[in-house]
């Protein structure tokens, strides 16, 4: 069987972790291909509540092989902390089930602080960095100075390179950012222990998933964060340090695009962004607040990783017809749905104004974008709670004309839709 990958088509946060735990009981390996533990995907299964950060989604269930491939940045002693969190809640997460490819990138001690130090020299110019390290590991591997998850295999070699960086990266802490030493004799110890537990983790994950293929096994590909955030593709300078869009599953783990025949965008029923950026249809109002919620349910607008409120707005389909052209998307996934709820009128920008001129595709340039006003159409809400919609045939009509609105201004057909956090809340078309 040929790859799936799945991508977000917003600014993360679109319910990835469902949607790739729902297609992954039909998948034989499930394999992330990009970013670090700043992503977060949360998944309910029988209600209890997992929040996976590293780990690929397809954990929580006990037939399938996960991978972590060469186009994450992975930091040690969080693998192994959210590795023994799984385990003491009974998953396996043994090395027969989970693999580290030897060319994923380490996130070590200083690149933490090395964030730390670099987004708040910005001060009024921050970009909203989740302050994990995830940027300077990604510039370490650019610089070809970072450490791979490969050398690992040696504990003893890999604490002595740990402990060489420590010092080097000490002299950039305190005569750039004027921050104290870390202490490079404590961090290369530790080291040496999460390299002892990780060593037999460590695997070829391309070749791994090469063989699956031309074997005939189905191979999901698992992103992180959402099309918007793409170093690339995104919102420059307010994106993260990797590929989350379609083509970073081919890099990051190591494979041919023969391979791929379906590329699932998730999108949120509504638009949501934590962190800085141009973010045109925002609601800086009662009914973004509505969106969000208090944060006393985990189904609330705060981030997995960092807890930080999210920014709420309208749906944004100018942002989705970008996210389908740049990830050739074949297929929609559609969540939250049931958050809609309640609203007399909802709304979905169609196009943008720009200094009078009407945009339908989105402007690559920031500046431009932050000075875009949304053009919107309004549809009519309802009031019914759908979290126990099974079909099509169970939403309100105005739920299923939203649905069918968003497939028309996206062009790409909406495969499911999420109406709520259970594995079982889910309408399959």
């Amino acid at each position: 069987m040929p790859a799936t990958i799945v991508v977000g088509t917003q600014w993360g946060d679109e319910g990835k972790g469902r949607a790739i735990d729902w297609l992954a009981q039909h998948a034989d390996l499930v394999a992330r291909y990009a970013g670090g533990d700043n992503a977060g995907h949360t998944v309910t299964v029988a209600g209890e509540r997992y929040a996976l950060h590293l780990i690929p989604s397809g954990i929580l269930y006990p037939d399938k092989l996960c991978l972590m491939g060469a186009g994450m940045v992975v930091n040690p002693a969080r693998l192994l902390a959210e590795i023994d969190g799984l385990a003491e809640r009974g998953v396996d997460v043994s090395p027969q089930r989970l693999k580290l490819g030897v060319g994923a990138h380490l996130i070590m001690p200083y690149h933490i602080a090395l964030d730390g130090a670099l987004e708040s020299s910005r001060g009024g110019e921050a970009i909203g960095t989740t302050r994990r390290g995830i940027g300077p590991a990604y510039t370490d591997k650019s610089t070809r100075t970072g450490l791979r998850a490969g050398l690992m295999r040696d504990p003893e070699d890999f604490s002595e390179k740990v402990h060489q960086a420590v010092e080097s990266k000490n002299v950039l802490l305190s005569t750039m950012y004027g921050q104290p030493p870390l202490d490079a004799k404590a961090i290369a110890a530790e080291s040496h222990d999460h390299a002892r537990r990780l060593a037999p983790y460590l695997a070829d994950v391309s070749l791994i998933v090469n063989q699956a293929l031309e074997g005939g096994k189905f191979v999901l590909c698992e992103g992180a964060q959402g099309t918007l955030l793409d170093l690339d593709r995104g919102t420059y300078p307010f994106v993260t340090s990797s590929s989350p869009t379609a083509g970073g599953a081919l890099t990051g783990l190591g494979f041919g695009p023969r391979h791929v025949e379906h590329v699932v965008g998730l999108v949120k029923a509504f638009s949501t962004r934590v962190g800085a950026g141009p973010f045109v249809t925002e609601l800086l109002d009662e009914r973004g607040d509505r969106l969000r919620g208090t944060g006393a349910d985990p189904w609330d607008e705060f981030g997995t990783t960092t807890g930080r409120p999210r920014r709420c707005g309208w749906l944004d389909a100018v942002v989705l017809r970008y996210a389908a052209r740049v990830n050739g998307l074949t297929h929609l996934v559609l969540t939250k749905l049931d958050i809609l709820s309640g609203f007399e009128t909802l709304k979905i920008a169609v196009a943008y104004d720009h200094q009078g001129e009407r945009l339908e595709h989105m402007p690559l340039d920031s500046k431009v974008l932050a000075a875009c006003q949304p053009i919107y159409k309004e549809l009519p809400g309802w009031s019914e709670n759908i979290r126990d919609a099974r079909s099509l045939d169970d939403l309100p009509a105005a739920a299923r004309r939203y649905v069918e609105r968003v497939e028309e201004l996206v062009g790409v057909p909406i495969m499911l839709i999420g109406v709520g956090p259970g594995r079982e809340q889910t309408i399959v078309r």
